[in-house]
C-alpha cells in the first residue's frame, strides 16, 4: 500500500519502488549496477506550450526561486526555465495550465517560495510554406584598416513536420573556405529563433548553402556569420510564413443533458469535433481545440455543466493559425513590444 514503507535489497522489471539519496540522477536516466553497466534508450519529452512570468515576492525569496525551480526541473523534462531578454523576468514554461499551476503549488507548499504569477503565454511558433531559391546576402564594413567581408547564396524550403533544421553545404571549388561554414550554419541557426511574423522560433526548415564568395584579407568567422543571418532573414520573408498554433486533444466526459451545450462552447473555441461515443449514462466527447482558447476552460466547464463534467487535456501538434487570427496576434505582440 502507498502509506506503507518496506526496505527493499533487490527489485524486477515492472516494479515501482522508490530511491533516496541520488542526488545526482535525473528523470531519464538509467540506474544500474557499476560491474554489470547499462545504458536503456532515452525518452524523448514534447517541447512546452504554455509560458508565464515569475517573479518572487520578496528579495528573501529569490534565492530559493532559483534553486527550487532547477529542482523542479530536474524531476520534470517537460518542464523548462528562461529569463526573457526584454524584460528579464523568469519565464516558466510548460504542458499546459494545469501542469504550471501544480509546480506553482508546489513551489509553495515542498519550497516555501511565494511568487507572483503572470498570464499564461502560449508558445507559437513560425512555419514556411514555400520553397525560394537563391536568396543572397552580402555584409561588407570598411572603416579603416581590415575590414569585414562574407557572401553567401542559399535555398530555403519547408521540412516537413517535425523533422526540424537541415543544413547542407553544396559549395564546390572553394568560393568559400571550409572553415567559414560552421559560422553560416550558426548564423542561420540563431536567426530562426526569433521568426520574421512575430519573433516566434521558426522550425522544420532545409537549408542548401550553394554559392558565395571571400575576400582573403577581410573575411572572417563573425563576417560570415551575419551574411548567414541576414540571407535567411531575407529568405524568411519571401517564402511565405505563417504563424502555427499548439492544438491540444481534449477529452471531455459530460451527461447527456449537456452534450449539446459542450458541444457548442468547442466550437466557439474555434475546436472540431473528433468524435463522440457513450460511456455507460455520459457521453465521451473527442476534439482538437487551440491551446490560446483553452485557458480558464476548467471554471467554464464546471459552470457549463453544474460541475458534472470532467476532462483530459494533451498536446496534439501545431496548426496554422487563420489569417484573422494571426493578425490580432501580430497586433497584440508588436502592441506589447512597443
Amino acid at each position: 500500500h502507498s502509506n506503507k514503507r518496506e526496505d527493499r535489497d533487490d527489485m524486477s522489471a515492472g516494479e515501482i519502488v522508490a530511491a533516496v539519496g541520488l542526488k545526482n540522477v535525473k528523470t531519464g536516466d538509467t540506474i544500474c549496477d557499476e560491474k554489470n553497466k547499462i545504458l536503456l534508450e532515452s525518452m524523448d519529452f514534447p517541447e512546452p506550450v504554455v509560458s508565464v512570468s515569475l517573479e518572487p515576492v520578496s528579495k528573501v525569496d529569490q534565492d530559493s526561486l532559483i534553486k527550487a525551480l532547477v529542482k523542479l526541473g530536474d524531476e520534470d523534462p517537460t518542464f523548462q526555465v528562461s529569463t526573457s531578454s526584454e524584460t528579464g523576468q523568469t519565464i516558466i514554461s510548460g504542458m499546459g495550465e494545469l501542469h504550471l499551476e501544480i509546480l506553482v503549488e508546489r513551489l509553495l507548499r515542498e519550497f516555501r517560495v511565494r511568487a507572483n504569477i503572470g498570464k499564461p503565454i502560449v508558445a507559437y511558433r513560425e512555419a514556411l510554406t514555400s520553397p525560394v531559391s537563391d536568396v543572397e546576402a552580402k555584409f561588407i564594413r570598411q572603416s579603416g584598416g581590415r575590414g569585414q567581408y562574407g557572401h553567401v547564396v542559399i535555398n530555403v524550403k519547408p521540412n516537413d513536420p517535425g523533422k526540424g533544421y537541415h543544413f547542407e553545404n553544396k559549395i564546390v571549388g572553394g568560393v568559400i573556405p571550409r572553415e567559414y561554414i560552421p559560422s553560416i550554419d550558426k548564423g542561420i541557426q540563431e536567426a530562426l529563433k526569433n521568426g520574421v511574423i512575430a519573433g516566434y522560433p521558426i522550425e522544420d526548415v532545409r537549408v542548401e548553402l550553394i554559392f558565395g564568395s571571400y575576400h582573403e584579407v577581410d573575411s572572417s568567422e563573425m563576417a560570415f556569420k551575419i551574411s548567414g543571418s541576414m540571407a535567411i532573414q531575407d529568405a524568411c520573408k519571401k517564402a511565405k510564413p505563417r504563424l502555427m498554433e499548439p492544438i491540444m486533444k481534449i477529452e471531455i466526459i459530460v451527461p447527456s443533458e449537456y452534450l449539446g451545450d459542450v458541444m457548442g462552447d468547442i466550437s466557439a473555441r474555434r475546436g472540431k469535433i473528433d468524435g463522440m461515443e457513450q460511456r455507460k449514462k455520459a457521453q465521451v466527447v473527442k476534439a482538437n481545440v487551440p491551446l490560446n482558447n483553452m485557458f480558464g476552460y476548467v471554471t467554464d466547464l464546471r459552470s457549463i455543466t453544474q460541475g458534472r463534467a470532467v476532462f483530459h487535456m494533451e498536446f496534439s501538434h501545431f496548426q496554422q493559425v487563420p489569417s484573422s487570427v494571426q493578425d490580432e496576434i501580430i497586433e497584440r505582440v508588436h502592441g506589447k513590444a512597443s
